[in-house]
């Protein structure tokens, strides 16, 4: 099992999630209100200098669909490229 983790301006909440549900992905944790900085969008620190803020979704997944999940993120990537969306890949132990 992996742990796919997806961060995206919330500013995509919508678009971004309702592509995941499309894909088959239903079972999800989202998390609001996070900040960050990366090297490819301008920095989302809920600020007035920086406004804006990121959402999270944690998704629990057999390994066999993470590069399934990758080519759904990279299509994303490509069709909202100001949403500074990124997808990190974890091993996950053991899910309770």
């Amino acid at each position: 099992m992996k742990m796919f983790l997806v961060v995206y301006a919330e500013a995509s909440d919508e678009s971004i999630t309702e592509a995941f549900k499309q894909a088959g992905y239903r079972s999800y944790t989202k998390i609001r209100g996070a900040t960050g900085e990366g090297v490819e969008s301008e920095p989302k620190l809920d600020s007035h200098i920086w406004p804006g803020r990121n959402n999270t979704l944690m998704l629990a997944v057999p390994d066999s669909d993470v590069g399934r999940l990758i080519d759904l993120v990279r299509r994303l990537r490509d069709e909202h490229p100001r949403a500074g969306l990124r997808a990190f890949t974890f091993p996950l132990e053991e899910c309770v």
